[in-house]
């Protein structure tokens, strides 16, 4: 029967004011009643026109005053729903003691209030009280409750009435929506109806809050129809479990996984910080922070002993659901001291996590050791906390902490078991890191001070150099570089590489470096040392121990440049070649024939010669420069040749716009750039003659070298050099074949006595005895020089010595 008044008809949709033995009333914010249904009506007595307008405390039996004024008292207390027995007054002035279920909700279109549901009692589904099967039903481990074709409850068991807090009197006669008003029970009730009206069982997912609980928990429901034995539908069977910590473990393994994929993928420290923070946030917590011990990113070793108060952590990584992450004492990179008796410094010297529900006791303490956190703690709101260490191979490295501010429900044992998880990870791949880093910065050592230092200040050249370590996990590689003054003012530039990474590779490069400095201190020519240098890494590979190493493999470009002839002789083993850019500007890839890589053995390496104008620019690298993720070798070269086109104010300057044209932000190999630019020397301080192959002309070769000396002003080397030129032609004309040329190079703070023949045999320098009448004149060049030597060439032999005309 539907009320006469419209008003009546204000009663939400989902209660029927016509249902049998159910009285529905809704209720605005000022305690006025605003809906009647005509079970209501059969209850008290009064009629919706009765009612509607009036005040709801009017219908007490014990007139109270609630918190909205003359109301009906408890009905309206600050809960979002409240039930219980209140006594009523009927239209004849009779007490009518109720079951009263009030919910706080929308109604009337929207507007705040209550409605209020009075249960009356109805006959239950035929069933024979006390049979096994009834037993059954009340002691089902799940939820299970019976509900009519109306969707009104017809029976419940234990697990329904401890999940609604209500007895299976109070709530027959009622719907599902009456009973809860949180979550998704309209989806809920709308698949009941579907099953009452297919007559097929239905499985769903939902999220239900019960009464007084403070957050929804996860429920399987199952519906299926009840029918009698003709096929006709008497109601739906509604089976609930709460898979809430199903759910939650779920949750949490699938943490864990996608914890272990993010934080395997880097090496890098505070990478692997952002990924846990990451996964934390907001899946787990409201707000994480890493904290690292200070040592990890020095690469230094743990500090030996146990940790000793204050703590001094560097923020690795933070992270809120909040935007800014306000929760932070300290951004990240910067450093944070922990007191003693602090959560976090409890947490590392004990060496377990902790957890704990924070209170005002709780805050109280923590004010008094670590009053800037405590503060900021009590600030958000903070009321659950988990800190956890960070521990890998007996090694502590830093803390992990997670709280919960915006997520009611407080953090739970499985939780901290989650979190000791997490971090456990985490640090094993902080310790893999720091032991990577280690090795890194050891390598990278190793390889630095295997490099030059500083390069020579060179007469036939100006230099200028990069290198940059890769940042592949692999570490640096066996990049390297030289600059090495000669013999006549003449200078080498090498650049090679070396196959692998790490420790080997870099003691490997050493190796070769200094055998080229050795090779290149006897005047080879490039082809020549590169032969040399071949088979000194075969003979590395052959002693190589196989469980540190494989075969060894190189590449090396060798170039030799002299001032006086402005040529350059190169050679190249499996190494790129190198780009020229003339005075005019313009940058051309030297057409050099390119020898195997070292390490193959038996292969010549041909050498090409070239004459380079004053001022031409000589650009030696490695494949890393050029060739990288996203770039082909082609496109790198070309690059390289357009910013090597451009004029730049220095070499340095150069190197730098090199460098920033094509380093990737992170290089999976070594960089080596070698950038050398040439020079000539003056005709003015290059003397030359030919000289007879006649005894007689030595004394006018001392002639000459006396003149040229004295017109360089150089009076003070007048009897070393004639002694030096006496001997050296002296020599080239007994042991040595014509043509033979005397020649003179006055360089920076240096002069260079040369004296070539086409003979290939070299003088070596012995001790004369004591009655010997010859062999005393090259031991006595050997000690007036600075230095001397003898250099093999296409056509004969040059021997050179070099004087010392700084002033001391």
């Amino acid at each position: 029967m539907t009320p006469p008044d419209p008003a009546a008809r204000r009663v939400r949709p989902d209660t029927p004011p016509g249902a049998p033995g159910l009285a529905t009333a809704t209720v605005d914010g000022h305690g006025v009643v605003t809906g009647w249904s005509e079970g209501a009506r059969r209850l008290l007595g009064y009629r919706a026109e009765d009612v509607v307008g009036r005040s709801a405390g009017e219908l007490r039996a014990e007139r109270t005053a609630g918190p909205a004024g003359e109301g009906p008292g408890p009905c309206l207390a600050d809960e979002p729903r409240w039930s219980g027995r209140v006594a009523l007054c009927h239209r004849d002035g009779r007490r009518v003691e109720v079951e009263l279920l009030a919910h706080r909700g929308p109604v009337d279109g929207g507007s705040a209030g209550w409605l209020l549901v009075s249960a009356a009692p109805r006959e239950p589904l035929s069933r024979e009280p006390g049979a096994p099967a009834d037993r059954a039903f009340a002691q089902c481990p799940c939820v299970l409750a019976v509900f009519d074709t109306e969707l009104r409850l017809v029976s419940a068991n234990a697990d329904m009435e401890a999940a609604t807090t209500r007895s299976e009197d109070q709530m027959r006669g009622l719907r599902l929506t009456e009973l809860i008003r949180h979550g998704e029970i309209e989806r809920v009730e709308r698949a009941m109806r579907r099953v009452l009206e297919s007559g097929e069982r239905l499985e769903l997912e939902t999220n239900l809050r019960g009464p007084g609980k403070s957050h929804a928990h996860a429920w399987s429901v199952s519906l299926a129809p009840l029918v009698d034995r003709t096929g006709g539908r008497q109601g739906v069977c509604f089976a609930a479990r709460d898979t809430t910590a199903a759910q939650e473990a779920r949750q949490r393994l699938l943490l864990l996984s996608e914890a272990g994929a993010r934080l395997d993928s880097t090496l890098d420290l505070d990478r692997i910080a952002q990924e846990l923070v990451k996964v934390a946030v907001p899946g787990f917590a409201d707000f994480a922070s890493i904290d690292l011990l200070t040592f990890l990113h020095r690469g230094d070793e743990p500090p030996a002993g146990p940790l000793r108060e204050p703590i001094t952590l560097r923020r690795a990584a933070h992270r809120s659901v909040l935007e800014g992450t306000p929760e932070a004492l300290v951004d990240v990179g910067g450093l944070a001291t922990h007191p003693r008796h602090s959560p976090t410094a409890a947490c590392l010297i004990e060496g377990r996590a902790a957890r704990h529900q924070v209170t005002e006791s709780l805050l109280a303490g923590w004010e008094a050791t670590d009053p800037a956190r405590a503060a900021r703690i009590r600030e958000h709101g903070m009321h659950s906390v988990i800190v956890a260490p960070m521990r890998a191979r007996g090694v502590t490295l830093g803390a992990a902490f997670f709280a919960r501010h915006r997520t009611p429900a407080p953090f739970t044992e499985d939780d901290t078991m989650l979190a000791e998880e997490l971090t456990a990870r985490a640090a094993v791949c902080v310790d893999n890191a720091r032991r990577y880093l280690r090795e890194r910065m050891t390598a990278e050592t190793l390889q630095r001070s295997l490099l030059p230092q500083g390069l020579p200040d060179l007469t036939a050249l100006e230099i200028a150099s990069r290198y940059l370590p890769s940042g592949a996990w692999a570490g640096v590689g066996g990049d390297w570089f030289d600059a090495i003054p000669l013999s006549s003012a003449r200078a080498a530039v090498v650049v090679g590489d070396v196959v692998g990474r790490g420790i080997q590779a870099a003691a490997t490069m050493g190796r070769l470096r200094t055998a080229v400095r050795t090779l290149a201190d006897i005047d080879l020519p490039p082809g020549e040392l590169l032969a040399h240098l071949d088979d000194l890494v075969n003979r590395l590979s052959s002693d190589e121990n196989p469980e540190i190493g494989g075969a060894v493999g190189a590449t090396c470009l060798y170039a030799v440049y002299d001032p006086v002839s402005r040529h350059c002789a190169i050679a190249a083993a499996g190494h790129p070649a190198p780009l020229v850019v003339g005075p005019e500007g313009t940058a051309d890839l030297l057409g050099l024939p390119t020898g195997p890589p070292l390490g193959l053995g038996g292969l010549p390496f041909e050498v090409m010669e070239t004459e380079l104008p004053e001022g031409s620019l000589l650009a030696l690298y490695t494949n890393g420069l050029i060739v990288g993720r996203d770039r082909e070798i082609g496109e790198g070269l070309e690059t390289l040749r357009e910013v090597l086109s451009r004029p730049a104010p220095s070499l340095e300057a150069l190197c730098d716009d090199v460098l920033r044209a094509l380093l990737p932000v992170r290089p999976d190999d070594d960089i080596v750039l070698l950038l050398a630019r040439t020079r000539a020397l003056p005709a003015d301080r290059v003397a030359t003659w030919d000289i007879p192959a006649d005894a007689a002309a030595v004394a006018e070769a001392r002639r000459n070298a006396t003149g040229q000396l004295l017109a360089w002003g150089l009076e003070e080397t007048l009897f070393t050099t004639e002694l030096i030129v006496s001997e050296l032609v002296t020599n080239a004309i007994r042991y040595g074949r014509p043509p033979i040329r005397l020649r003179l190079i006055r360089d920076r703070g240096r002069l260079i006595c040369e004296v070539s023949d086409t003979s290939n045999t070299a003088p070596h320098l012995r001790r004369a005895r004591v009655f010997d009448e010859g062999g005393r004149g090259l031991m006595l060049v050997a000690q007036l020089a600075t230095r001397w030597g003898t250099r093999q060439g296409a056509d004969g032999k040059t021997i050179w010595v070099e004087q010392d005309l700084s002033p001391h």
